[in-house]
Order: structure tokens, then sequence, then C-alpha cells
């Protein structure tokens, strides 16, 4: 079973996430933050993920420590679950609309970590929640799953529904890349035999 659990403890954070590649959406967010919640609820139901995540962070400071190490946590066992990678299908993309909004999301889960972010925010809060974090949470993600994920916005005026966007396509895009390819069962997608 593709599946991982991770526990974090830091000074600043406690956070409990086990995660199945090959669940069907169910999810447990107790971020500590309701719009996280929000994000990673859809995240994983529209990767056909089972997540559960439990933080308790330093939310007395801010949200930050906590959004970046559940992204950190995320990416962990993301790479636990995947193993060597042998027979994944290793990269995704998805063109997801929602509304005015349109945003494009790849990735390559090729070892190497890169983030490129192209994301206008028209505000810097959604509620309490700092709308900079969104892009320091798939930062913490790559570094620990190592991937060049694209997240590329191309329309959108509601900061709201390009977030939703960004969480939703995501989802898609690596359910895409962590899927079993029939084609190259047994194989590790890479003429180097290593990724």
């Amino acid at each position: 079973m593709r599946t991982a659990t991770i526990r974090r403890d830091t000074k600043e954070t406690r956070i409990s996430l086990s995660l199945d590649l090959d669940g069907t959406g169910r999810s447990d967010i107790q971020s500590g933050c309701g719009f996280l919640d929000h994000m990673l609820t859809l995240f994983a139901r529209h990767g056909d993920f089972d997540l559960t995540v439990k933080c308790e962070g330093d939310r007395w400071v801010d949200y930050h420590h906590s959004v970046e190490d559940i992204g950190i946590c995320l990416g962990l066992a993301f790479t636990e679950a995947l193993g060597d990678k042998r027979g994944i299908a290793r990269y995704g993309q998805f063109l997801l609309p929602m509304d005015e909004t349109l945003v494009l999301c790849a990735c390559d889960l090729s070892g190497r970590d890169y983030l490129g972010w192209a994301v206008e925010l028209p505000s810097g809060k959604v509620g309490d929640f700092d709308t900079e974090l969104a892009r320091e949470f798939w930062l913490g993600f790559v570094r620990n799953c190592p991937a060049s994920i694209h997240i590329r916005e191309l329309a959108g005026e509601n900061t709201h529904h390009i977030l939703e966007a960004v969480f939703k396509g995501m989802g898609r895009t690596l359910a895409g890349a962590v899927a079993m390819d029939p084609k190259h069962a047994g194989d590790i997608p890479s003429t180097k035999g290593v990724l």
C-alpha cells in the first residue's frame, strides 16, 4: 500500500499527518487555521487522497510555522508513500477553471526541487489567513518531495477562488503524477534508472 504517517515535533509545531495515495478523497483536517483546513480538504477530495492532519502550532504568533510545517510533512508523506517511484506516471498537469479564475498546475516528480509560482493574489488576507503563506506551503512541499512544480494563475480576480483553484488543481495534478502506469508497471520512469 502506498501510505505514510509522518510526525513532526518542533518548538513551533506538533504535527501528525497520514496519507493514502490510493484513497477516495476522505479527509480529517485540523490545522488550527480554518482556511487551510478548507484548502487541504479540497486538495484531498480532488486528488482522491485520504488525508489526516492534526497540528498544534504557535498560532498566537501567526500561521506561518503551521502552514510551512504542514507543507513539509505532506511532502515527506508523498516521498515515503512513493518509495522508489517504480511504476508511476511521474508527470501530471491540470488546467482548472473556477468561475472567473483559471489556474494551470504542472508537476514532474523528478527528484529535483523547484517551485515556479506565478500567482498574483489581489488581497493579502482571506479571513485571518495571510495569502503569501500559500507559496510557503508549496515550497515546503517541493523541498521534501523533490519535484518540479509550476503553478500559474492565468485569470483571476477573487483571492479565495484563486487559492481554491490552486489546491484543487494541485490535487488533480499530483494524482496524475502518482498514478500507476500499467504500460510501465515495475519500471522507474527515468532513463537514468532512478528518480
